[in-house]
């Protein structure tokens, strides 16, 4: 299958760890709905959609921020999963299931603009396991949501499974993370509404 890393640049480096000022780590239920739009792989290029839906109760804080992040540079991805899997900030399921909590949110506005990034820890299903597969080594769920404040509508990317690292790139020479999507391209998240907003 092939691989394509997709470097989320200057927004995850900051989302993820320094810069950006977030919401308080305690807010108020947010509802998000959707449609996501999955793309195929070389054997099956199928496109499938579905419906989500992603709640928000909570936002990770500065300095927890911080702190996943040194753990990243000293443990490696799967020290950062044993750190926030007990974290629940709210939670995103697509279809009728009944979804997985999100563990990592981290927010920032630019002017109109809400920017909602999202981590968690993947559904994994019991084939992966028993055949050993090389998706256990992406085990977590990435969303980027921009959102206007305005409208509350907007849209997003999906990365169903994903590998989180800390590596050094090889134009700038600079370290930087890194999350490569498991699947060929990531979803995305489109017609997304803010539900239940209080308008400005």
């Amino acid at each position: 299958m092939k691989k394509i890393n997709f470097i989320f640049g200057t927004m995850l480096f900051v989302l993820l760890s320094f810069g950006l000022s977030s919401t308080a780590a305690a807010q108020e239920k947010q509802t998000f709905t959707g449609t996501v739009v999955s793309y195929g792989t070389i054997r099956d290029s199928r496109v499938r959609t579905g419906t989500f839906t992603l709640t928000i109760n909570g936002t990770t804080s500065d300095d927890q921020a911080q702190e996943y992040l040194g753990i990243l540079q000293q443990g490696g991805q799967n020290d950062v999963l044993s750190a926030i899997r007990k974290n629940e900030l709210g939670r995103f399921s697509i279809g009728e299931n009944i979804g997985v909590p999100v563990n990592v949110v981290r927010e920032s506005t630019d002017g109109t603009t809400r920017h909602i990034f999202i981590v968690f820890e993947r559904w994994t299903q019991f084939a992966e396991y028993r055949g050993g597969y090389r998706s256990l080594d992406y085990p977590f769920g990435v969303i980027d949501l921009s959102i206007d404040e305005k409208t509350g509508k907007g849209d997003g990317t999906y990365i169903a499974a994903a590998q989180i690292r800390w590596r050094k790139d090889k134009k700038s020479n600079e370290y930087q993370v890194e999350i490569e999507n498991f699947a060929t391209y990531p979803a995305r998240l489109i017609g997304v509404e803010w539900r239940g907003r209080k308008n400005s």
